[in-house]
Formats: C-alpha cells, sequence, structure tokens
C-alpha cells in the first residue's frame, strides 16, 4: 500500500497547471492526502471532486474561503471518516481528517504556520498538543498513522540553513520539541528511520527566492506511524520532481 501526502497550495491552481494528472500517474497512490487545498467541494471540478477510483472526503475552512482545507482521496472505502478533532477553534480552519481502517488510523492534518506573530505561534503550539491528544486517543484502538505539512523542521539536517532559521517560526525550540514529544510517545519518523543521515532531503522551498533551483529547503512533510508499524515501513520517500506546488509530494509504502 502506497499513501501519499502533498501541500499542493491551491488545488484549483494544481489541476488548472497540469500538475495533478503527473503526480497520480508518478506516485499511483491507493491513499492520497492533500493539503492547503484553499478550496470548498462546490468549487471543485469533477476531476477534483471524484478522480477515477477514490472516494473524496473534504475539510474546508468556515472563518474564510481560499484558506487552509485537506482532502483525502481512497480507492479503499474507509469505515469511518471524522473532520476536525471535535475542538471549535480548531475546526473551523478545515485541517484536519481522519480515516478509519481496518489495521489503522489514518490522519491527514494542515499544521498552522507560527509565523505570524506571538498570538500565531501560540495557537500553532495549542493545535499541536491538541492534535497528540487526538491520536493518543484513536491509538489506544489501533495503530495511527498520520500524515501532512507539520509546518517545523525537527533538526538541523531538515533545513539547508539552520543557524539563520534558529529564530525563525518553523525552526524554533519549542516548535521542534513538539516532535521530539511526538517520537517520544513512540512514533516512527518514517523518512528518517529509512534515510537517518540523508541530507539535502527537503519538501519545501521558498517560491519568492526561487529556492529550490538551488535547494536551499525544508522537510517540513511527513508520514509518521506508531511503533508497531514501523516494520511494515518499506520505503519513504520525497518526490522532488513532481511540481506545481511550493511544496513537493512525499510518500510511504507499507
Amino acid at each position: 500500500m502506497r499513501i501519499a501526502s502533498w501541500n499542493v497550495n491551491g488545488l484549483r491552481a494544481v489541476i488548472r497547471k497540469n500538475n495533478w494528472q503527473p503526480f497520480l500517474k508518478k506516485i499511483h497512490p491507493d491513499i492520497f492526502c492533500l493539503q492547503e487545498t484553499k478550496a470548498s467541494p462546490e468549487q471543485l471540478s469533477d476531476e477534483a471532486l471524484s478522480p477515477a477510483g477514490y472516494s473524496a472526503f473534504f475539510a474546508s475552512s468556515k472563518i474564510k474561503k481560499g484558506y487552509s482545507g485537506v482532502a483525502l482521496y481512497s480507492k479503499i472505502e474507509p469505515l469511518n471518516v471524522r473532520y476536525g478533532f471535535g475542538i471549535k477553534e480548531f475546526d473551523i480552519e478545515g485541517r484536519t481528517i481522519s480515516a478509519e481502517y481496518n489495521d489503522f488510523w489514518l490522519i491527514n492534518s494542515y499544521f498552522p504556520n507560527g509565523g505570524q506573530g506571538p498570538a500565531r505561534l501560540d495557537y500553532k503550539l495549542r493545535f499541536y498538543d491538541a492534535f497528540l491528544d487526538f491520536i493518543e486517543n484513536l491509538h489506544a484502538k489501533k495503530p495511527v498513522i498520520f500524515c501532512g505539512d507539520v509546518n517545523t523542521a525537527h533538526e538541523e539536517i531538515d533545513l539547508s540553513r539552520p543557524e539563520e532559521n534558529a529564530k525563525s517560526s518553523g525552526f524554533l525550540p519549542q516548535e521542534r520539541a513538539w516532535i521530539d514529544e511526538v517520537l517520544n510517545n513512540g512514533y516512527v519518523d518514517t523518512f528518517r528511520h529509512l534515510h537517518p543521515r540523508q541530507s539535502n532531503a527537503y519538501s519545501y522551498w521558498d517560491m519568492q527566492t526561487h529556492a529550490r533551483d538551488r535547494n536551499v529547503g525544508w522537510r517540513l512533510d511527513y508520514f509518521f506511524v506508531s511503533q508497531e508499524l514501523s516494520p511494515r515501513i518499506k520505503k519513504s520517500e520525497i518526490h522532488t520532481d513532481i511540481y506545481g506546488s511550493d511544496h513537493c509530494p512525499v510518500s510511504v509504502t507499507l
């Protein structure tokens, strides 16, 4: 089974720029999760609403259109689908979809960016804590896989300029400490599990400075699995040859 995740930075734009089909043909995901879709279902084309062979599920922002949003597409019909955590201040931004399958829960989440001042950083850290509580409750029943744009690079190896960004949101000690907490709770970063020392492996690049041309990037997109699933990890990949967003897709094969 291959599961893919991609912050598309606008699903309608990805389709309009013809980057959608290359993604599907290259990766062939059984399940794929999108973040920052920036669209509600009524704004989407048939191609986005119902790709051949997939069931589709959407969570959209309730505070403004063209903001945030996640989508989950699955060839396997989920047993159950949940939207958000049940906490209004987080759920209204349309950041999380969870799908239950026979052997695991899959959670697709677009984590907040904390770079818009102290209030937003506080929101991000509280979202982190609520998210971990949420997945731990799911994990009490069956194994968990979660993916998405976490909006934090964990270690210095996960971004090209760690010293310059030591005081930037996305690499702050308190943000990185949350990923430490995730690992300490028994979740496995699938990419580092298979590629513990691989450097220059990034999934996000600033578009304004053409950073992707120089591979001046950050690894912000992850797949984590609960410990009992780690023996099943066969591949964990970053698909830098897929364009259409300031992020590229990542995938895990179990």
